[in-house]
């Protein structure tokens, strides 16, 4: 890319920082110390290594820009409008306001040009690990000799909190073993806090710490633009190692008062510092001021996407099967066919619905070959593995399977990632108790509208002899209270079959499937009605001539439900059962639907599932009630325990004849 002069590098940087000054404090709140600080890093990375075309913002070979530090949210607002982005001057006029579309925290679904929505810190860091990963296992699936169609980096700037936070301790050890090369972060090293100087908490030797997990590390000064640029130089011939660049800055550069402050990083500065930071920096004190020259040059040079496109004809020409692949892989398309193989289980057949998870599972990999998933160290035990494939290494990243090890939270971080890039569709597994922490990356998962996979295993006291720090009770309702989870609890192997095909033709958010442990029994869908109704949420899954009860269950209880209903009707008390194994489905039907489901005539309602019954009022009303455990589990063979805590047919026919009397 085109050199540029000092000068011209001080205009665009200033820019950025007035901006920042100005823009926090018109909004009165907001973070304008790192922006300034990191001016200089970024109108580097932006003039001069960044592939990116603001008319073309969703080009799929662009380089990948992450603020994880999203505090710094006016940086970011910055360089996407003087480089070209469809981003007027009056929206940083408007920062932080309603309907804004510059937000306090950078959000993907509000601001074009925005690659994940940051803010917990660690989030971006992790989201930019699996983005990176993504690059490379597609540029492995097809590029061909002569024909390079992905070929990018990701640029990750982090903060202090960020390489605090655990999660990104996590990815970057995974980053270290799989060799991401192209991944690229920007450690800015202000030593402050919002409580301070980050002397009060932090000591250790970052550069040493990426040392060890095997990352190509430079420490540099951020304000010298020559610095970063011989470091970002470096970091890209680097092939074999993620790198990290340290960058020691100063927060609210050029502010005489509160530069390396505490008050810089979480406050505006005030009009009178302002005025004198613009002063300190030879900057006119006008209001949002942006001379013309930051605009040229900061606009993006858009002759490598010129490129691309000549290189993508060729490719079609050459490879018109793999292109077109490819164009469905981006469209995040089934293939036709999709699901041919999924297996029908045979009725009566116990199996737990983790194992016919893995079952579903290996019958639609074949035919979908954007799937890639993993497990944090509980391959056996989640039946995630993909049969006859191979895991990803550092020098082989044909397969199309990823041991995360034990980093729960760092695989779901790299799964958002891996969704955000594009062309593939992530799955992971772990227990359904160590959904807690996975949390905060779920909950992100379900903002962004990301169509990732969670595959959650032993989900409750049925796990049996592993004993209550392994048996979740809070966690299944938890899930159900984040907005756009589909969270899926199915009941036997024939439910779980229909749960994989709804997981993967959901498209506008994440899907949980929440499986057994142990085994339970294949319904007899002669008997019962078909297994497809769990696409509707909750269905009549065994019905009675007038009803005077109804049981719910989901997941493994669902069979209770069914003897109850037998020892009900040997009492000449008519019983339907509801199969409800996503609460989330089943609100999304007509209300006929749901009416004809749930009557309002029938009050007397019995829930029962091997969890908190906390919520189930929603369904069994004020009339109604819920059997289930308010109290943690206890280690002992999985069938004592449902005994124990009163998980029974006779206890829910005995809590229905209650109601009744």
């Amino acid at each position: 890319m085109n050199n540029y002069s000092l000068e011209e590098h001080n205009l665009a940087a200033n820019t950025i920082r007035g901006l920042a000054m100005d823009a926090v404090q018109a909004a009165e709140s907001g973070h304008p110390g790192t922006p300034m600080g990191l001016a200089d890093i970024s109108v580097v990375l932006w003039r001069r290594y960044l592939k990116h075309n603001p008319q073309q913002p969703d080009w799929f070979d662009r380089d990948r820009f992450v603020l994880s530090a999203g505090h710094a949210s006016m940086l970011v607002y910055s360089l996407l409008h003087l480089s070209g982005y469809d981003l007027p001057l009056q929206e940083i006029k408007d920062f932080r306001q309603w309907q804004s579309n510059t937000p306090g925290h950078p959000e993907n679904f509000v601001t074009t040009g925005i690659e994940t929505t940051t803010g917990p810190l660690g989030q971006g860091f992790s989201n930019g690990v699996g983005m990176a990963l993504a690059e490379r296992w597609l540029a492995k699936r097809f590029n061909r000799p002569g024909h390079t169609i992905i070929d990018h980096h990701t640029y990750v700037i982090a903060s202090d909190g960020d390489v605090m936070e655990g999660i990104s301790h996590e990815v970057s050890s995974l980053a270290g073993h799989l060799g991401l090369g192209k991944l690229i972060v920007f450690y800015d090293d202000n030593k402050i806090t919002i409580d301070g100087s980050t002397d009060l908490t932090f000591s250790e030797d970052v550069a040493a710490r990426y040392d060890a997990y095997r990352w190509h590390t430079v420490s540099i000064d951020g304000h010298d633009p020559q610095a970063v640029i011989e470091a970002i130089e470096a970091a890209r011939s680097e092939t074999e190692r993620p790198s990290l660049i340290v960058c020691r800055t100063h927060i609210g550069y050029g502010s005489p008062n509160k530069q390396d402050t505490a008050s810089a990083h979480g406050e505006p500065l005030g009009e009178e510092e302002i005025k004198l930071t613009k002063k300190n920096l030879d900057w006119p004190l006008e209001k949002f001021y942006v001379p013309d020259k930051a605009y040229s040059v900061m606009a993006a040079d858009t002759a490598p996407y010129d490129e691309w496109q000549t290189r993508w004809r060729a490719y079609q020409d050459a490879h018109p099967d793999l292109a077109a692949r490819f164009e469905q892989a981006l469209r995040g398309e089934l293939p036709d066919g999709w699901q041919a193989d999924i297996p029908e289980f045979e009725a009566g057949k116990s199996l737990a619905t983790r194992a016919s998870s893995g079952q579903v599972l290996n019958a639609i990999a074949p035919h979908v070959p954007t799937l890639l998933g993993g497990s944090g160290d509980l391959t056996g035990s989640n039946q995630t593995k993909l049969k006859g494939k191979d895991h990803l290494t550092a020098a082989d990243f044909s397969g199309r399977y990823i041991h995360y090890g034990v980093r729960e939270h760092g695989m779901a971080g790299m799964m958002n990632g891996m969704a955000l890039h594009g062309g593939i569709r992530p799955y992971g597994g772990t227990f359904l108790v160590f959904s807690d922490y996975m949390r905060p990356s779920m909950r992100l998962a379900a903002m962004m509208k990301l169509p990732v996979i969670y595959v959650f295993t032993h989900d409750s006291i049925g796990l049996g002899e592993d004993g209550p720090t392994h048996q979740p009770i809070e966690q299944l309702m938890s899930l159900r209270a984040i907005p756009n989870l589909t969270v899926i609890r199915p009941a036997d192997a024939n439910e779980t079959a229909v749960a994989w095909q709804a997981a993967l033709e959901n498209k506008s958010g994440p899907t949980a499937l929440v499986l057994t442990r142990q085994g339970v029994p294949t319904l007899d869908r002669n008997r019962y009605a078909p297994a497809d109704g769990l696409r509707r949420g909750a269905y009549v899954l065994s019905d009675a001539d007038q009803p005077q009860a109804i049981l719910l269950a989901s997941g493994s209880e669902v069979q209770i439900a069914l003897e109850a209903q037998q020892i009900l009707a040997e009492q000449s008390v008519a019983a339907r059962v509801v199969s409800m194994p996503s609460w989330v489905l089943f609100a999304a039907q007509p209300a006929d639907y749901r009416q004809q489901v749930l009557p309002d005539g029938i009050t007397v309602r019995v829930a029962v599932e091997a969890g908190t019954p906390f919520g189930w009022e929603r369904f069994v009303g004020q009339a109604g009630t819920a059997v289930g455990i308010d109290r943690f589990g206890t280690s002992a063979p999985y069938q004592r325990i449902y005994e124990e805590f009163g998980l029974t047919g006779t206890a829910v026919a005995q809590a229905a004849l209650e109601l009744i009397s």
